[in-house]
């Protein structure tokens, strides 16, 4: 511990963030260890939520690598990925209000869809749906199925795949996009029936 205290006093910020912007891996590896446990509790505070913590941390350090171009070296290395945990916080945040939203609307619109519709009907509807996966590009199919028959996060997914979260989002927002303009609008609210499909 006090070696850490030491190697802290002692090391040179604005040298370790234009390293960092250099993309030196080295410098990148430092940063991590020294804040990450920091940031999760952090994190955690904020999300109430061990999980989601881990998952807003993981996109705040991916981040940090792939926007370090950007940063100045002016700036305090910690007061900026705390902010960054704030903002994705408050993003996902965001997001999960929408997401509750958008389940709220699809779970309605299944009622009626059960109403109107026999099991045969809803077989071959649900078919049509996995035909359309099926015939997604490969990476967006990958990317889809990680997601919904797996159960994986975007970082997971990125991790995986070895590819950045924001490829992962670009994925699946463009399955989504390819399934919808595919199938009838009222098709599209079979697509939470899915979320353990296993292709044979």
């Amino acid at each position: 511990m006090k070696r850490l205290k030491i190697l802290k006093k002692k090391i040179n910020k604005k040298k370790l963030i234009s390293n960092l912007i250099k993309g030196d891996e080295k410098a990148y590896a430092y940063i991590v260890e020294i804040h990450y446990n920091d940031l999760c509790c952090y994190a955690s505070n904020l999300a109430r939520d061990n999980f989601k913590s881990e998952d807003i941390v993981q996109n705040v350090i991916i981040n940090l690598w792939q926007k370090r171009k950007k940063l100045n070296t002016e700036i305090s290395i910690k007061n900026y990925l705390y902010r960054s945990v704030y903002n994705e916080f408050i993003d996902q945040y965001r997001k999960q209000m929408s997401i509750s939203a958008l389940e709220k609307k699809y779970i309605e619109g299944l009622d009626s869809f059960y109403e109107t519709h026999d099991d045969n009907q809803i077989d071959l509807l649900i078919n049509v749906v996995k035909n359309g996966i099926e015939q997604l590009p490969p990476k967006c199919k990958e990317t889809f199925l990680l997601s919904k028959n797996e159960g994986l996060t975007y970082v997971e997914i990125a991790e995986h795949l070895n590819v950045s979260v924001n490829t992962v989002e670009k994925h699946m927002v463009r399955a989504f996009s390819i399934l919808r303009k595919k199938m009838k609008k009222k098709i599209c609210h079979i697509l939470f029936l899915l979320s353990g499909y296993s292709p044979v």
